[in-house]
Order: C-alpha cells, then sequence, then structure tokens
C-alpha cells in the first residue's frame, strides 16, 4: 500500500538554506504533470462540449416536440369538429327522408296504389368534408414521422458521447493492475483482514465475522480485526446517534474523555451540551426551568473559554414565548448544525483516541482513483515507445504522483539525485553540510571517500555522512 505514498516525500528536517538550494538546483519535474493534467482537461473539455450538444438537441427537441403536439392536438380537434358537423347533416338528412305526411292529407284510391317510401336516402360526406378529413389524417401523420425521424437524430447524438469519452479516456484498466499480487495466499489473507477491519469500523460485525469464517482466516488475526477496531465501533455508533440527535452517547462519551478534549482545546463537549441545551429551549415555556438548571450545571465549566457565547445562549429565553424556531437562533437547532456537530465528534474522537477516522480499506480505495489517471496514461507511454521494462514487478512506481495530504500517514523520503524513495537497504544519509541524499548517490558520487555535495560544492569525506530516520 506505500506505493501510493510514494509522490511529494517530505523533505529532511534541514535548514531553511538547505531547501531553497535544494529547489534551485532538483531537475525541474512539473512539467511532465502539467502536461498530464492539461490532457486531462482537454479529454474532460471535449466530452463537456459533445454533452453541451446533446443538452442543446435535447432543448430544440423539447421545443419542436411541444409545439408538434400542440400541432396535432389541434388538427384532431378541427377534425373532430368536422366529424360532428357532418352527423348532424346525416340526422338531419334521415329525419327529412322518413318523414310522412297526416292520413287527411293522402288520397288513396287503392291499397295496391299507395306507395310510401320508408327506407331513407343514402347519407354521404360532401366532398369538402372528405378533403379536410384526409388532409388533417395527412398532416397528423406527417407530424408523427417528423418527431420519429428526430428521437433517431437525437439517439444518434446521445450516441456520440459514448464514443467520444471511449475517445478522450481509457476504461481498460486491467493494463495496470497486478494480477500476481492476489495469488500469494498470504497477501489474499491481508486483503480479508482489511475489508473484514472495515466492516467493523462501520458496526458491521456480523458481515466481518462471516467474511473471516469463509475466508478462513486464523484465530489471532481475526481477534486482531476487533480488537484493533472496537474504538471506532464505539466512535462510529455515537456518530450515528448524533446525526439522528440523539445526544446521550455522545456526552457520555465527552464526560469520559473531558480531560483530554480540553488538554487538546478541543471545543467538543461545549457544543454538546450547547445542542442539547437548545434541545430543552425548543420545548417552550414549559421547559423554561429545565433549562435554566441544565445551563448552570453544564456551562459552568466553559465561562473561561467562551464567555462570549454563553451569555448569547442565554438570550434565547427572551423568544421563548414566540418559539425559538422563529427567533434570530434557529439556526442553531438547524440540520446542517446537528451534521456539524457529528463530524467534529468524529475527528476530534477519532483525535483524542490516536485511531485514523477512515479505515486502510477507504484510504486506499481513495488513493488508487487518484493515481489511477496517471497511471493509465504513462502505460499508455510505456507501451508505445516500448519500455515496458521501466514498471518493474517491485513495488515502486516511475513517476511521482500528488496525493492530498489527508493520504500520507508516515514521512518518506526520495533521494533527489537518483529519484529513487528510501529503503532499509538504500537509507537517506545526512552529508556534515546539511543535506540529505540516499545511501547509493552518496556511494556513486564519492571518489575514495571524498564526496562534493551536489548542492553546495562542499568537499567532504562522505565516512562521515549518517543515517537519518523520518
Amino acid at each position: 500500500m506505500h506505493l501510493f505514498w510514494r509522490d511529494s516525500p517530505p523533505r529532511a528536517n534541514t535548514s531553511r538554506n538547505n531547501v531553497g538550494d535544494r529547489r534551485e538546483k532538483r531537475p525541474n519535474v512539473t512539467k511532465q504533470p502539467r502536461k498530464k493534467v492539461r490532457m486531462d482537461q482537454d479529454a474532460c473539455l471535449a466530452v463537456e462540449k459533445e454533452l453541451d450538444r446533446v443538452m442543446t438537441r435535447f432543448d430544440e427537441l423539447q421545443e419542436s416536440t411541444g409545439a408538434c403536439f400542440v400541432e396535432v392536438a389541434t388538427l384532431y380537434e378541427d377534425l373532430l369538429e368536422t366529424l360532428h358537423k357532418a352527423e348532424q347533416e346525416m340526422v338531419n338528412i334521415y329525419n327529412t327522408s322518413t318523414q310522412v305526411d297526416g292520413p287527411g292529407d293522402i288520397e288513396m284510391s287503392d291499397e295496391s296504389d299507395m306507395q310510401v317510401e320508408m327506407e331513407p336516402a343514402p347519407a354521404r360526406l360532401s366532398e369538402p368534408q372528405i378533403n379536410n378529413i384526409l388532409d388533417t389524417l395527412r398532416k397528423a401523420n406527417e407530424r408523427v414521422q417528423q418527431l420519429s425521424i428526430n428521437h433517431r437524430d437525437i439517439h444518434g447524438t446521445v450516441s456520440k458521447v459514448g464514443k467520444v469519452i471511449d475517445r478522450n479516456f481509457v476504461s481498460d484498466y486491467t493494463a495496470i493492475t497486478r494480477i500476481d499480487a492476489l495469488q500469494d495466499d498470504h497477501n489474499m489473507m491481508l486483503l480479508n483482514k482489511v475489508m473484514a477491519k472495515h466492516y467493523c469500523r462501520q458496526g458491521m460485525d456480523d458481515v466481518a465475522q462471516l467474511l473471516i469464517k469463509e475466508s478462513g482466516m486464523p484465530e489471532e488475526m481475526a481477534q486482531e480485526v476487533f480488537a484493533s477496531e472496537s474504538s471506532f465501533a464505539e466512535v462510529y455508533s455515537i456518530w450515528k446517534a448524533i446525526q439522528q440527535q440523539e445526544l446521550g452517547p455522545a456526552l457520555e462519551w465527552a464526560a469520559r474523555y473531558s480531560n483530554e478534549l480540553i488538554a487538546k482545546n478541543s471545543s467538543l463537549e461545549f457544543k454538546l451540551h450547547r445542542l442539547a441545551f437548545l434541545q430543552i429551549v425548543s420545548r417552550g415555556m414549559d421547559a423554561q426551568a429545565e433549562a435554566i438548571a441544565y445551563a448552570r450545571n453544564n456551562f459552568s465549566k466553559f465561562i473561561d473559554r467562551f464567555e462570549t457565547e454563553i451569555p448569547t445562549l442565554m438570550g434565547c429565553f427572551i423568544y421563548l414565548p414566540l418559539g425559538i424556531e422563529k427567533s434570530p437562533y434557529a439556526h442553531l437547532i438547524s440540520p446542517e448544525i446537528w451534521t456539524e456537530a457529528s463530524y467534529i465528534f468524529m475527528k476530534d474522537a477519532c483525535n483524542t483516541l490516536g485511531i485514523s477516522k477512515n479505515s486502510a480499506l477507504s484510504v486506499v480505495i481513495n488513493a488508487g482513483c487518484t493515481a489511477l489517471p496517471a497511471l493509465l496514461n504513462i502505460k499508455q507511454v510505456m507501451q508505445s515507445r516500448q519500455v515496458l521494462s521501466i514498471w518493474s514487478g517491485r513495488d515502486e512506481l516511475p513517476i511521482e504522483i500528488e496525493l492530498d495530504p489527508e493520504n500520507r500517514y508516515h514521512s518518506i523520503f526520495a533521494c533527489p539525485i537518483l529519484r529513487q524513495q528510501t529503503t532499509e537497504d538504500n537509507p537517506p544519509k545526512r552529508l556534515t553540510c546539511g543535506h540529505v541524499i540516499s545511501n547509493d548517490a552518496l556511494h556513486k558520487l564519492s571518489n575514495a571517500h571524498i564526496l562534493k555535495c551536489p548542492y553546495c560544492p562542499v568537499e567532504q569525506n562522505a565516512d562521515e555522512a549518517v543515517r537519518i530516520y523520518f
């Protein structure tokens, strides 16, 4: 895992002039990262440009589709009106053709001579009505076909986004994987151990136990998993309780470690009591006496450190008749304050107990995601130039990778001459002039025990260089 910590090594504890000299003499290695960053930015801009084009097409399609739907609806409304008029005309024709005069008005000489037209004349649509219906159907069909064409066009535009992403970003991550790393049983067991610790930190002991059982983890390693993460499991459960606005476990923990928190100048305990006080005050006038008693019992020990905030909190009693949620103190009981308090507890509790707030698994994954683009780029360059031998199977990287400060947990040193991270076999050596180089560089630069410092050309005896520890 120390592969991810190779970049940006902290400098040795030398003088200010030493640091300045090293910055002046050290070869310029910032051009390649800047070039890589520029390439990444160009790739992101290319994808963003294609996405903007897609969003523009979607906006245009939405506008044209809405107008098309309105037009089609209008056409069908006109069609319904035309059909309704045609129906009324047919009914009138039917009623007229079936109407018979009264018997007093009809002279019948013989029954056989009586002829009455009882069947109506067939009603038909007029030529203009037929043309109107056909024209409406034709226009509606054209609009629907246009919608289908627009849909096909937008589908093609969306599919281009994936092609642009594939063209600008590498999706094959197997090129930088170390398959042999997990073929060793010991390494696989270490991975299971890290995963089990992660589950324990999240309070998922049952999942961790099942993983330990199915992986066949030795008993000693399994006990170490639960013993090392028991403290954080308690911190994690209290953190969840604060987010659910339950302060009991947090106040109990803060009282237990009150001296340690005061020694670290932490404001955690006061902020927890402030939230508890505001919870009581938010219940209204009925809780006024309880709130006063709570303030007297718990704020007295903080009066010296928070002499301005405590009197301000006492101003809440003025707004009890209206309710604190309708007062200038409403922001003190907002959900953001509870979230902030939970993360302050997590940070200060882990700092007090001397444990990391992030599991080793999450740290490795975050660091790996940060290093992944740079590793993919250097792998492509090495493949194109056929220099894959530079990336050997040893625990080292061919380039330096910038990581955030929170991903650095111990000091390391990279030789400014050979550009290699020091190891137990190649430890850092401090010269008499104060500059630090690796042991290998010391032997390569020395000539018959005479060494000329590569920074400040001071001649000295190479045997006088001493090993330093970070």
